[in-house]
């Protein structure tokens, strides 16, 4: 079963990078790499079934494939130059095809190529396992060392338990998704964002398997399965139906172009049901706005003429107090049109990093933040944004003055961008955060909902505003406070490519 379930992940991983939008080297070279695993194992795994001649013949033709496969993988992961060089490819090629010719005769029968097979396979990977910890030393830098350290302490711990088959396949399984998700998501460097992401996973493993055996154990006695077996078929399932999903997404509408919404689950439709919501908020807005400020107006004008012929200076200060409650609810009116109304975005491809900096440099020049210090972290080789270059200034205007005015005692507000790379596409993260008061746990759940406010004398519409024109621009906004540590708003808006 162990074999099994290295065969599936290997195909899974290939899967699940060969059918991304991006066809990147690094990408192609680990899906090659994971399908020479998969041919091995399976000529391991079809052992019993076949002529014990033709199941040799796939497993060793297989492992052949391995050395050069793996020698191209590391050349495309490693950002700076190792041990390794490119001619190396071409010479465990050649050395591979050598033995190939062997296999593929009578000689296959010999223990001596057996041997020989799996010794050059194995030579060649400690080579790797070598070249990879040489790089960790001397070339890696900055956040990309914690990764490179896992992946070298995962295939150490792959290394040790070479002598236990059984062992050493399942550790290999859990290498080969490590190095997927360490490939797709170089964002997370963090040793926690990696143990999170496992025990979701194991979790949600956990719960299939406990699943299954309620299903059997309610309906009556049947042939007893081990755990072990139920929890790899549920790993497998659980890894797998991402994969399949995509694929069968696309064969459908391939066919069908207008049946995309079948493939939305029902917490999606919570959101199709909100953009209805949004649509029919539109239509209303302006009859409302139109019906209120009518008599509004006339209000105020009336407070006002009442104030040139009235001479008591009591009944001044009330005729004020109408005239300027009457503004009040003028400027209310005035963001709610904003927020409701359809706007015309004018999307082009532009610079995050110049938006932010014209934001931050509008804030330097306000007396607010003069006791604030602005710490700037941008990353110098973002690609370009597919956006509304002034709606997306005023997203990141909001937010900063929100943020200097949660430090009225003076703090650090600090605007970070990075790169997010992605099996589904490049995005940008844009963090904002402060060193201010924070928020409770239940001011962050309704902070992005339309007139809520913990402002005396605010309209509690300028997040609800940045959400919607984030949510325009098919990106997502989140936020993260610790009472009395500060809070961080995290948005992540798709590169030109997820538009192109």
């Amino acid at each position: 079963m162990e074999v099994f379930l290295l065969m599936a992940v290997a195909i899974t991983v290939a899967t699940t990078l060969i059918i991304s939008k991006q066809k990147k080297p690094l990408y192609l070279s680990f899906s090659a790499l994971c399908l020479a695993i998969a041919l091995n194992k399976t000529g391991v795994f079809v052992r019993p079934f076949l002529n014990p001649t033709v199941s040799l013949a796939i497993e060793l033709l297989g492992l052949l494939a391995i050395p050069p496969l793996c020698i191209n993988f590391s050349l495309s992961f490693f950002k700076a130059q190792t041990l390794l060089k490119k001619h190396d490819i071409r010479t465990a090629t050649l050395f591979s095809g050598v033995l190939a010719a062997f296999v593929l005769t009578p000689v296959i029968g010999s223990q001596y190529i057996t041997t020989l097979a799996y010794g050059y396979a194995g030579a060649v990977f400690v080579i790797c396992y070598f070249s990879l910890i040489h790089y960790l030393r001397k070339r890696a830098a900055g956040n990309e060392k914690r990764p490179v350290f896992y992946l070298v302490v995962a295939l150490t711990a792959l290394i040790a338990s070479f002598s236990v088959s059984q062992l050493f396949n399942l550790i290999a399984s859990g290498v080969l998704y490590f190095v997927l998700i360490m490939i797709t998501h170089p964002h997370l460097t963090e040793f926690q964002d990696f143990v999170t992401r496992a025990v979701v996973i194991l979790i949600i493993t956990l719960f299939t398997t406990l699943f299954f055996y309620l299903v059997i154990g309610f309906f009556g006695k049947g042939p007893y399965l081990s755990f072990t077996l139920v929890f790899m078929a549920s790993f497998l399932i659980i890894i797998a139906i991402g994969p399949f999903q995509i694929f069968l997404k696309r064969m459908m509408t391939s066919f069908y172009p207008d049946t995309k919404d079948i493939f939305i689950s029902p917490f999606d439709l919570d959101e199709k049901l909100e953009r209805e919501k949004d649509l029919l908020l539109e239509k209303m807005a302006p009859v409302f706005a139109h019906e209120i400020r009518n008599p509004l107006g006339s209000i105020k004008g009336a407070a006002q003429f009442l104030r040139t012929e009235i001479e008591q200076p009591e009944q001044h200060r009330l005729l004020d107090v109408i005239t300027e409650e009457a503004n009040r609810l003028d400027r209310v009116v005035s963001k709610f049109l904003d927020y409701a109304r359809p706007y015309e975005m004018d999307m082009k491809p532009g610079s995050i990093n110049a938006v932010i900096e014209k934001a931050v440099s509008l804030i330097e020049t306000d007396e607010i933040a003069k006791q604030i210090h602005i710490q700037m972290e941008l990353h110098p080789h973002l690609p370009l944004v597919v956006m509304d270059q002034e709606q997306i200034h005023q997203v990141i205007l909001n937010i900063a003055l929100n943020a200097i005015e949660a430090m009225p005692k003076g703090g650090t507000l600090t605007v970070r961008t990075t790169k997010i790379e992605a099996v589904d596409g490049d995005a940008i993260g844009i963090s904002i955060r402060d060193t201010g008061h924070g928020m409770p746990r239940e001011v962050q759940k309704q902070i992005f909902k339309p007139f809520f406010t913990t402002k005396e004398r605010g309209v509690g519409l300028g997040l609800a505003v940045c959400r919607r024109i984030i949510t325009n621009h098919s990106g997502k906004i989140r936020v993260k406070s610790i009472p009395g540590r500060g809070t961080i708003f995290y948005i992540r808006l798709e590169t030109t490519q997820r538009f192109k």
